[in-house]
């Protein structure tokens, strides 16, 4: 979706969520209607009605028509359809949200030069540091857990957390104090310890 699809699509947003400008739009779905009309069914003064279907115009769901002294308003149902499906279409709207991104920006605050500085208190973030450290450690390889330690300690000092930590959330298996990492497929969301 273009910038500027995207910016009437907000427009159409703001312009519905006024209780005044959605019952406009209810009462010209009906059959066109006079300012004089519409401001009778909703109790509003002319001004006010004029001043919301200004707004219904600049989004092109409205239109006037003129007999004689009168201006007729109808409601564009081809627009109003329109503005539907681009809402409904949620890849259009919605852009996907890059995971990189937000693993990329808490390494960042929580990793500096190849060093955790501290473990986050978020589950959520401690599983992107997890993720990281997990990922220095080959798959098919066992590792006693004094090798671990030693890969470990330049990393973090507190190496029993680490090791607790990466077998909690099933990115490491534990076996007579030999480690094995595991298929990123097979980790945990959250620890379960």
């Amino acid at each position: 979706m273009s910038e500027q699809d995207l910016t009437t699509l907000v427009q159409f947003f703001k312009a519905l969520a006024n209780e005044s400008r959605l019952k406009l739009v209810g009462a010209l779905a009906q059959q066109e209607r006079s300012v004089e009309e519409l401001a009778s069914i909703l109790e509003l003064k002319e001004p006010t009605v004029s001043h919301h279907l200004s707004k219904l115009k600049k989004l092109q769901l409205v239109h006037m028509r003129v007999e004689g002294n009168t201006h007729y308003y109808y409601l564009d149902l081809d627009a109003l359809q329109a503005m539907q499906k681009a809402t409904l279409t949620a890849t259009q709207v919605a852009q996907p949200v890059s995971e990189d991104i937000w693993e990329t920006k808490v390494l960042n605050s929580f990793v500096e030069n190849d060093v955790i500085k501290e473990i986050p208190a978020s589950r959520k973030k401690r599983r992107i540091i997890l993720k990281w450290l997990a990922q220095k450690f080959e798959l098919e390889r066992l590792y006693p857990e004094q090798e671990l330690n030693q890969i470990i300690k330049p990393i973090y000092p507190d190496t029993a957390t680490l090791r607790r930590e990466l077998v909690g959330y099933n990115m490491m298996q534990r076996e007579d104090s030999i480690y094995q990492r595991v298929l990123e497929t097979n980790w945990r969301m959250d620890s379960n310890y």
